[in-house]
């Protein structure tokens, strides 16, 4: 009988544990999740909720910019989430940006992010520090803020610097001066510079960037960039020495640098007859002069001019004078050739060469083409002998021809 007592009495208490209802314990709350619903509540675990962040949220900016914020939204649930600043200082415009218009809110979905932009304008009158503010994403039941700072530095003012390694350079008038030059952007804008020079009568310049000619460059703020500066002067220009004055111009950035060219002068020769001529007559065994001019077309004094020629063989050429002490640039010197052909020469026409050879310089040839004829004392002679052997034929002819 205690057996079945004992079993009854716990069946019982069975029963009463279970239909006691959840309600009826004080402390606990229960949320009933619909199909198709997120619960919520302290039931709901690991929830993002609502979540707005930027990869970059302290920036720096100069006096008068304008800086950009990219701007993400996270959401657990589908909404319309409204965009606000908060703490921006007074003067200063901020605009939220999507798809390329300006937007006050975004529609968020779960799982994908929301990308805005929020561009903040930066007044002139400024002060340079630190300047803290807030962006406020507002969802349906949720609030989140995201802490920004951006820092105003006073801007550096456009500042060019132009370096040149050699600024003087000496050569001739066929020379091509070349400077290396260093053209650099000392300033916190990009900038766009035209190159320009001022160059002497005779001078022509150009200006070669990675071997390419130009006539501007772009610059990167505090960026360098390495030039060619190429000054070539006319054959004709005279020597001395010659400043040309070289601009970079970038917006109110400018930059110069005084070039000097020292055209040393080269002394030219030339060899020629007074009337242009390099021909004459001479007879064999006989000396005949001829004129000629040493003349220098060059930019510089010719030293020390040595004359000589290369004749055929047997034959004689002497100058005089045989050597100029100097002849100006622009100047000639008149001498006299003395040629003599040997006196067994066939008539017809040799070559003679004629040279001028400075101290510095190059040397001056021409080739100058004499005619040989032979005497006329020769000719009387043999139509005298040929008179005195035809009388003495008449004279044998009449004396033995009585007989």
């Amino acid at each position: 009988m205690r057996r079945w007592t004992s079993l009854l009495t716990m069946m019982v208490l069975l029963v009463m544990l279970v239909s006691v209802s959840p309600l009826a314990m004080p402390g606990v709350s229960t949320v009933q999740a619909q199909e198709g619903t997120p619960p919520t509540g302290n039931l709901v675990e690991n929830d993002p909720g609502l979540t707005v962040f930027t990869s970059y949220p302290v920036q720096e900016a100069g006096i008068g910019d304008n800086v950009t914020f990219d701007i993400k939204l996270r959401a657990a649930t589908p909404q319309t989430v409204h965009l606000s600043v908060e703490g921006l200082p007074e003067g200063w415009m901020a605009t939220f940006k999507g798809g390329a218009k300006v937007i006050r809110a975004a529609y968020v979905d779960p799982g994908e992010d929301m990308s805005v932009q929020l561009r903040i304008e930066v007044p002139d009158e400024v002060e340079s520090g630190s300047y803290p503010f807030s962006v406020v994403a507002r969802g349906e039941d949720e609030r989140a803020t995201l802490p920004i700072e951006l820092i105003v530095a006073e801007r550096v003012p456009p500042s060019l610097s132009l370096d040149v390694e050699l600024p003087t350079l000496r050569g001739t008038a066929n020379t091509t001066f070349r400077y290396d030059a260093n053209l650099k952007n000392e300033g916190d804008e990009d900038l766009t510079v035209n190159l320009l020079a001022n160059a002497p009568s005779g001078f022509q310049v150009v200006f070669k960037s990675s071997g390419k000619e130009v006539t501007s460059v772009p610059l990167a703020a505090n960026e360098s960039k390495r030039l060619s500066i190429e000054i070539k002067a006319y054959e004709d220009v005279p020597a001395g020495t010659y400043a040309v004055d070289v601009v970079a111009q970038g917006g109110e950035a400018r930059a110069a640098v005084t070039l000097n060219a020292e055209v040393t002068g080269q002394p030219e020769l030339s060899l020629t007859a007074p009337d242009g001529r390099l021909s004459g007559e001479a007879y064999a065994g006989e000396e005949t002069t001829f004129q000629l001019v040493v003349r220098n077309t060059g930019s510089a004094p010719a030293h020390d001019i040595t004359l000589s020629a290369s004749q055929p063989s047997g034959w004689s050429v002497e100058f005089d004078p045989s050597e100029i002490a100097e002849v100006q640039a622009g100047q000639q010197v008149e001498v006299t050739a003395k040629v003599k052909p040997p006196s067994q020469a066939v008539a017809g026409d040799y070559m003679v060469t004629l040279r001028a050879r400075p101290e510095e310089g190059s040397t001056k040839s021409v080739e100058f083409r004499v005619t040989v004829r032979t005497s006329t004392m020769w000719g009387v002679v043999g139509v005298a002998l040929i008179a005195v052997a035809i009388a003495v034929v008449m004279a044998a002819v009449m004396r033995f021809g009585r007989r």
